[in-house]
This record gives C-alpha cells, sequence and structure tokens, in this order.
C-alpha cells in the first residue's frame, strides 16, 4: 500500500520536525516525502532534520522538494488534509482510523497523500479544499495540538495496521472493483472551467461569492469523482459557456 502513499510537509517551519517525520515514517515502512516551500531552505539537509531523523537519512535524501500544494499533488487522486480545527464547510471527515481503512480499499489502484501543515498555523483554508478529504486526530478539547511528527506517527501506524489487517483477510476477499478516480489537477481544472460557467450564468457575484464555492467543493468531495466524471462535468461546463457565446452573438446581431 505505501509505494502509492506520499506525505507532504507544507510551509514546515523547523528542520527538526521535518527529520522527525521522516523517522515516523520510515518506522511504518513508508519513504516518499515530499516538502512544499520549507520555511528553511534545504532544510531536509539541515543538521537539525538529520540529527532528528536518527536512521531515517535515506528518507530524507529521497524528499522531493514542491513550489506548490497543487505541484505535490498533480497526480494524486485520493488526498487527505490533517487539520486540528473544526470547520463548517469542507471535505468529508474522518478519523485517522477511517481514513486507514479508505486508503486500504484505494491502495491498488490510485496515488493517494497525506498532506500536513505549518506547525504554528496548519493548513490554511485554501490548501484543505485542495484536498479530497480530511483527518482529525481526537484529543483532549483542553489541548488538542500534537507536534507535527507525532501526528505523522499517529497516521502512518493506523496505516499499518490497516495493512497488516487487510493481509490477514486477503484469503477470499472480495477486491474491490477498480475505479479510475480522478487526480486532483483534474479535479482544480474542473473546478476552474465550473466556475467560469456558473459566471456565464451569471449564478452568482465573484464579488460575493458567499460559501457557494466551498459547498461545491464538499459535495463533489464526498462522490470521490472518477476521471469519466469529470469529463462529463467539464462538457456539461463547456455546453453553458458555449450556448453563453452564441446567445451574445445572436443579441449583437439584432
Amino acid at each position: 500500500m505505501f509505494h502509492r502513499t506520499r506525505f507532504v510537509l507544507v510551509e514546515s517551519s523547523h528542520p527538526g520536525n521535518i527529520g522527525a517525520a521522516a523517522r515516523a515514517l520510515k518506522t511504518m515502512g513508508c519513504t516518499r516525502l515530499i516538502l512544499v516551500k520549507p520555511r528553511t531552505p534545504r532544510a531536509h539537509q539541515h543538521p537539525d532534520a538529520l540529527a532528528m531523523a536518527s536512521g531515517a537519512g535515506d528518507v530524507l535524501a529521497r524528499a522531493e522538494m514542491a513550489a506548490s500544494l497543487d505541484e505535490a499533488l498533480a497526480d494524486v487522486q485520493w488526498s487527505v488534509a490533517l487539520s486540528a480545527r473544526a470547520r463548517r464547510y469542507g471535505a468529508p471527515l474522518f478519523t485517522p482510523r477511517q481514513a486507514a481503512a479508505r486508503a486500504r480499499s484505494l491502495a491498488s489502484t490510485v496515488e493517494m497523500a497525506f498532506v500536513f501543515g505549518n506547525e504554528r498555523s496548519g493548513l490554511s483554508n485554501a490548501d484543505i479544499e485542495r484536498c479530497r478529504a480530511r483527518v482529525y486526530i481526537p484529543a483532549s478539547p483542553a489541548y488538542n495540538s500534537l507536534n507535527l511528527a507525532q501526528a505523522v506517527q499517529v497516521l502512518t501506524y493506523e496505516l499499518r495496521l490497516a495493512e497488516a489487517a487487510r493481509d490477514s483477510r486477503l484469503s477470499g476477499a472480495l477486491a474491490e472493483p477498480i475505479r479510475a478516480l480522478a487526480s486532483n489537477e483534474e479535479i482544480e481544472r474542473m473546478f476552474a472551467h465550473f466556475e467560469q460557467a456558473l459566471l456565464a450564468l451569471d449564478f452568482f457575484d465573484p464579488a460575493q461569492p458567499k460559501r457557494l464555492l466551498p459547498r461545491l467543493r464538499r459535495f463533489f468531495a464526498r462522490t470521490q469523482l472518477e476521471h469519466e466524471e469529470v469529463s462529463l462535468m467539464r462538457g456539461i461546463a463547456k455546453a453553458i459557456l458555449q450556448d453563453r457565446r452564441i446567445a451574445r452573438v445572436g443579441i449583437a446581431n439584432q
């Protein structure tokens, strides 16, 4: 399961936390680490990162750098944002165990990513909206702030348990039908296309969009969009835009 799973750290503040996260990954059999704009240049090579990795230097050495979250998720079909803050709108919410079970069911067919935010402020709303699901780690209401590496460890531990459970149940198990899930990049293009169509219809005011677009993101996130479904939605958007262009030409010729 783990060879198609990546762990994305967004704008991490402290190289030592990156090293500790690498160690957490390796102890659970995970190896792919992507760093999005860490606050310290070449943070994965910093002495503090190497010291805290404590034997996981190979994970740091293979760490990939990305200029944006979109770049890190470009070919991902199922992405999960880790956040301690409750939000009224957003993608479906899972516990780590529920997310691990879902990841287990998708592991053979899709690229997956678990996304962690900055140590101080976590993930931005915009970053969370780019993910297909959210994970909240239940903790004490009085103090629910986990260290970055601790959060990585909790999640990878649940993934490890899910993988062990899968291996023990392979005999006689029915395989889940293979679905060609759309990638994050495809879905973001769909949203941009659909927003253009809604603007052409005067369905919403871009100066006062309220919560329309986040609600649409939540709606589509619950469906786990397939490649063909994204193509269908973009076809609808294209037809709307063509119709509006024809209508405008007709009015201009009157």
